[in-house]
């Protein structure tokens, strides 16, 4: 299905994350891939890589860095000279983000959260669009239902409400350049980001009461499929969207155990 492409994928850390699913299924389908990582983490991306069928290259991206994105481009540019789809998977919110108290933290580490969170979306598609351009391709992120307000989650509920403002905005101003733009709202899953939510194992809960489908906080692949699906050809026409991949909690207002009799 995916023969001949070539991708960017962002946020694999372990085998557990959404990204590590998705790379593995672009490759499973035929595609090129690249992952980027940084730091302390890019030891662990590069074990990642050797588990995956192709044993990708990783390169440097801290995306609170303009020059590494400039870097990416350059070396994508050069390696590839195009790219077909790329997928976001960075979030990160500061220690007093999450949990306890939405109006102690200071705007040094709101600013934090939606920088890495939210704003790297627009500099990811700024960097890949170039490469895009005129080949119908796909940019896509990974999000978290930000329409409600959920226990422990705070100011990154309110980096993903903002994730999901550029990505509407992006799908509007590069839709005229063939690239489409999406968001994955998946439930909660046991991930490394996940780990870092003080009532993770509540809202996971949560998900296992209402959704139809049931939900298995353990198994990415769902998700990983979805971006796949999105990065591909399959969906030429469909930008600004935010797919749920959740077993349908999304849609069930209360399990069916909390109705009143």
């Amino acid at each position: 299905m995916l023969s001949g492409k070539r991708f960017l994928v962002t946020g694999v850390l372990n085998e557990s994350s959404i990204a590590f699913s998705a790379a593995r299924q672009l490759q499973e389908h035929g595609a090129e891939i690249v992952l980027t990582s940084f730091g302390r983490a890019r030891r662990l991306t590069e074990r990642c890589a050797r588990r995956l069928p192709g044993s990708p290259e990783v390169l440097e991206l801290d995306v609170t860095r303009p020059e590494h994105f400039e870097a990416l481009g350059e070396r994508l540019a050069s390696t590839w000279g195009s790219l077909d789809g790329a997928l976001h998977a960075v979030a990160f919110a500061p220690e007093p983000c999450l949990g306890g108290d939405f109006l102690r933290p200071r705007w040094k580490d709101v600013a934090a959260a939606l920088e890495i969170s939210a704003y790297s979306l627009k500099a990811l598609a700024e960097t890949v669009a170039p490469l895009m351009e005129g080949r119908g391709g796909s940019l896509v992120g990974l999000d978290f239902d930000a329409g409600q307000a959920w226990p422990g989650y705070n100011w990154m509920g309110v980096a993903k409400s903002a994730l999901e403002s550029t990505a509407r905005y992006l799908a509007r101003d590069l839709g005229p350049r063939g690239i489409r733009v999406n968001l994955v709202s998946a439930g909660p899953l046991s991930t490394v980001a996940a780990d870092a939510i003080p009532q993770i194992d509540g809202l996971q809960q949560i998900w296992k009461a209402r959704a139809p489908l049931g939900w298995d906080p353990s198994d990415p692949d769902p998700a990983g499929r979805t971006c796949v699906t999105l990065l591909s050809d399959w969906l030429p026409a469909t930008t600004g969207e935010i797919v749920h991949v959740d077993g349908g909690a999304h849609a069930i207002g209360m399990a069916p155990d909390e109705r009143t009799p």
